[in-house]
């Protein structure tokens, strides 16, 4: 095995001479193993060692008994050891957490503590071949898609350095005669012995059949990891530079993507494309992973045959589809109802940062567009209202007999759901509408020459 580990350090160049290594070493067998081959390597690299523990206090009396075993074992090889104890059930509580979500978090945090006060550019963990395998069959039960489906990286960025695993190619079992021939006594968690956890009930029920189908079922999964993991790497390069083209708008808790550009990309191009999004959205909301549930209900929505539509996602996030717009957002507040009245002259400005300017005017109107409306004065009933939409509002359009429902008009230009609510409704002091700016102009409009006289409302965006 010690051939093994030191083959891989080798090939994928995991650590630099002269370089400072944390090791997280809990007192178990695989980060014994990983700190005895270390120290064995130490005067070949000019290490520095470094050993890390954590007591999580879940086992009182026995997890400190661990705790003082990994000191001895260190000093033995006189190699530096700090260690903590953290009330991890408190942390989980605080932050409402499971119980293993909160240990990782509390031993990482401790972790890159330990780099940053020894200036260590590598923690060295004792992940193996057999953590790989429980690891992806784990994710791929769970859904899991995109470069995660590759499992546990043999060297990946964290705390200004890298976190190593020099142990991916090799066994549990290489591991456990490692320490017998050694004579490391390697202290073993009972709670790894229980059904409770589904890393455990791969261990147990799954592993060994795969085992006893190919003993070397962890060089093929490794390989396979290795694989996705660059495969994953040139889509994702590829998927980032179509994702500027469909992104319309983004903040910390809102994305808006162009649909008309999306669909004219490739299917798995779409789907990584909606993982990127996720994942920028979800960043900070301790969302474990992004599952092909999530991804494939957004897909459907979005090629739903209706023009409109809403899924939830966790963390209250929704996605929210209007024609050829969707909306990712976790701002879950609807526009509130507004009535302004409009002087004469002003300008009245709109809760969505929009303008209604208001003049009067004397002589032929000449303009003509959708953004300004002119009412001859002697038509004129104040006061006049800009609004938001009430239900069953309807307009007499100009040009047209009898009435027309404003939510057909919203429907037929398109307009986004979520500015059905904010679009600003013009009418008089009987409660006609006058206009719908950009949208429809009502019969009230009357441009002759014998009237010269005219009140002016246009619409600005700016």
């Amino acid at each position: 095995m010690f051939e093994e580990v030191c083959k891989t350090i080798e090939e994928y160049e995991l650590m630099d001479h002269n370089a400072t290594v944390v090791v997280g070493v809990s007192g178990g067998p695989d980060s014994l193993a990983l700190l005895h081959i270390l120290h064995r390597l130490q005067s070949i690299y000019k290490l520095k060692i470094v050993a890390a523990h954590v007591d999580h206090m879940f086992r009182g009396e026995q997890s400190k008994e661990e705790m003082e075993f990994v000191l001895s074992f260190c000093r033995t090889l006189n190699i530096i050891c700090e260690a903590r104890q953290i009330n991890v059930k408190a942390y989980a509580q605080k932050h409402r957490l499971n119980a293993q979500t909160a240990a990782r978090e509390c031993r990482y945090q401790f972790f890159q503590e330990m780099m940053e006060k020894y200036q260590a550019h590598f923690l060295a963990l004792g992940h193996h071949g057999d953590d790989q395998i429980e690891t992806i069959l784990m994710r791929l039960v769970r859904g899991t898609v995109g470069k995660g489906l590759s499992g546990i990286p043999i060297k990946r960025s964290f705390a200004g350095g890298f976190i190593i695993r020099p142990l991916l190619w090799v066994t549990k079992t290489d591991i456990i005669q490692y320490c017998q021939e050694h004579k490391l006594n390697p202290r073993f968690d009972p709670s790894n012995e229980k059904d409770t956890y589904s890393r455990n009930r791969f261990r147990k029920y799954v592993l060994p059949f795969l085992k006893k189908e190919n003993p070397k079922v962890h060089v093929h999964f490794q390989y396979f990891s290795e694989l996705v993991a660059e495969d994953e790497q040139f889509l994702e390069e590829l998927s980032i530079e179509k994702m500027n083209k469909v992104l319309e708008r983004k903040t910390s808790s809102y994305v808006m993507m162009n649909l008309t550009e999306f669909k004219k990309l490739p299917s798995p191009l779409q789907r990584r494309v909606i993982h990127l999004i996720l994942n920028y959205l979800f960043k900070g909301h301790r969302l474990t992973a992004v599952s092909s549930i999530h991804i494939e209900g957004i897909k459907k929505l979005i090629h739903q045959s209706h023009p409109s539509g809403m899924i939830d996602l966790p963390m209250g996030l929704k996605a929210i589809k209007s024609y050829e717009t969707l909306n990712l957002t976790f701002e879950q507040h609807k526009p509130k109802p507004y009535r302004i009245q409009i002087e004469i002259p002003s300008v009245t400005n709109l809760p969505d940062g929009k303008k209604i300017i208001c003049e009067t005017f004397n002589g032929v109107p000449s303009y003509k567009s959708q953004d300004v409306f002119y009412l001859p004065q002697d038509q004129l009933v104040e006061p006049l209202i800009v609004r938001s939409r009430k239900a069953g509002d309807k307009i007499h359009v100009k040009g047209m007999n009898g009435t027309k429902k404003v939510k057909n008009i919203y429907i037929e230009k398109k307009i986004p759901i979520e500015k059905r609510d904010v679009w600003p409704i013009i009418e008089d002091g009987n409660g006609n509408i006058l206009w719908i700016p950009l949208l429809k102009k009502s019969k009230y409009e009357v441009i002759d020459v014998t009237n010269q006289s005219y009140i002016v409302l246009q619409y600005k965006e700016q």
